[in-house]
């Protein structure tokens, strides 16, 4: 591995990751992954930590025109979550009629993916346990602020933010919603998560779909 990489690939840092959560492993922890990215750093999470590995769909909200630049986000949840990047509120790039019609199309593939990823699977319990998010790194922080403010909401004990990589200013501003940050790097020079990995492909559908399963096996060998 050459020095500009810190990660093999997803896995590599899953298990990095792992090892900075070992403290958790007796606090009967969930681990909720972004899809698609997030899974294969989170299954290895929850294989170190024997805990039950689950999803957290939330979905960019993209500028008018600009579909890649993220000035929001919405999650799903008992109470669906939506943040706006205060930097764009208010202006006239994000018309309320905009904000909406934007919420009410994600919120139709977050549902469209969940009966895919999950095809009727039993949401993992988070109430009353340490909830683990997981994604495979932070930049501006948009759609994991909407993920964790939906986890918030299903009443974990403790509320954790986990992820291979990310700027410290955009952490910083995470700790107003989660209870703990676990970060493995925090590089000076940031421009895009993908830049810290050797492989950085992009996570098919399924294998989303196959590392839950596997995951489920690995609790319960019963259901191969």
């Amino acid at each position: 591995m050459t020095a500009e990489y810190m990660f093999r690939d997803r896995s590599d840092a899953g298990r990095q990751l792992a090892a900075h959560l070992l403290r958790y492993a007796d606090t009967h922890p969930v681990v909720l992954a972004l899809p698609r990215g997030g899974v294969p750093v989170a299954f290895e999470v929850a294989k170190v930590l024997k805990a039950p590995l689950d999803l957290v769909l939330v979905r960019k909200i993209g500028a008018p025109g600009q579909p890649e630049l993220a000035v929001g986000a919405v999650a799903e949840g008992p109470e669906e979550q939506i943040f706006i990047n205060p930097f764009f509120a208010g202006t006239d790039l994000l018309m309320p009629r905009y904000i909406e019609d934007e919420r009410a199309h994600q919120m139709q593939e977050i549902e469209r993916r969940r009966a895919m990823y999950l095809n009727g699977r039993d949401r993992a319990e988070v109430a009353g346990h340490t909830a683990i998010v997981v994604d495979d790194g932070i930049a501006t922080g948009a759609t994991m602020r909407a993920a964790l403010r939906a986890v918030r909401h299903r009443a974990p004990r403790r509320l954790v933010l986990a992820v291979p990589v990310g700027p410290s200013d955009t952490l910083d501003m995470m700790r107003l919603e989660a209870d703990d940050i676990v970060c493995v790097a925090t590089p000076e020079s940031f421009h895009a998560v993908g830049e810290f990995y050797r492989d950085f492909h992009q996570v098919a559908d399924e294998e989303v779909r196959d590392l839950l399963q596997r995951s489920d096996v690995l609790l319960d060998p019963s259901r191969r």
